[in-house]
C-alpha cells in the first residue's frame, strides 16, 4: 500500500490532474478492504497528458500483459481508453473514460481533495458516486463488493450524524 501511496504522491506533485476511483478511492474513504491498483480518471487535456505521461515514465510504466513491454504514449492516453499499466511502484490503471462514459469534468463535482501530506493533495471519488456506478456496471465483481461499500457508507453518514 506504501508504494501506492508513493504514486499518488507523485500525480500530485507533478499537479496532474485525476481523480481516483474503484476500490482505493473507498478505502481512503474508510471502506474495510484490500486493493492491489490504483484506478485513476485523468483530465484528457494535452498539458495534463504530458504531465501524467511524465509522472508514468519515471515510475518504468509499461502496458499490462503485453509482453513487448510498451511504454504508454501520450496519444493513447488522450484517448477515453483503459490504459492498464505496471510500474515498479504496482498497477496503475489510467482510464480516460469509466465504463459508463463518465470523463474527468463529468466526475470533478463528484470527488473532493483529499490531503496526503506534505501539502500535497488528491481528488477522490465519493463513496455514493463509487456505489452508483458499481450498481450501474452489474458487473459480478462490481456486485460483489457493494455490501461493503453501502455498510461503510452508513457508517459514515451515521459518524457524521453522531
Amino acid at each position: 500500500m506504501a508504494k501506492l501511496v508513493e504514486g499518488l504522491r507523485l500525480l500530485a506533485a507533478e499537479g496532474v490532474e485525476v481523480i481516483l476511483v474503484g476500490m482505493l478511492s473507498a478505502v481512503v474513504r474508510g471502506a474495510p478492504a484490500t486493493t492491489f491498483d490504483i484506478d485513476i480518471v485523468h483530465r484528457r487535456t494535452p498539458q495534463n497528458v504530458d504531465r501524467l505521461l511524465r509522472v508514468l515514465l519515471s515510475i518504468d510504466a509499461v502496458h499490462r500483459g503485453d509482453p513487448r513491454k510498451l511504454p504508454p504514449t501520450a496519444e493513447r492516453l488522450m484517448g477515453p481508453g483503459h490504459q492498464l499499466l505496471s510500474t515498479r511502484l504496482g498497477d496503475i490503471d489510467c482510464l480516460g473514460a469509466l465504463h459508463g462514459g463518465e470523463t474527468y469534468d463529468d466526475l470533478l463535482p463528484h470527488s473532493d481533495p483529499i490531503p496526503l501530506g506534505d501539502g500535497a493533495t488528491l481528488r477522490v471519488l465519493r463513496l455514493e458516486t463509487l456505489i452508483e456506478i458499481k450498481r450501474a456496471a452489474g458487473r459480478a465483481k462490481d456486485r460483489a463488493v457493494l455490501p461493503l461499500l453501502e455498510e461503510t457508507l452508513e457508517a459514515l453518514r451515521t459518524r457524521q450524524r453522531g
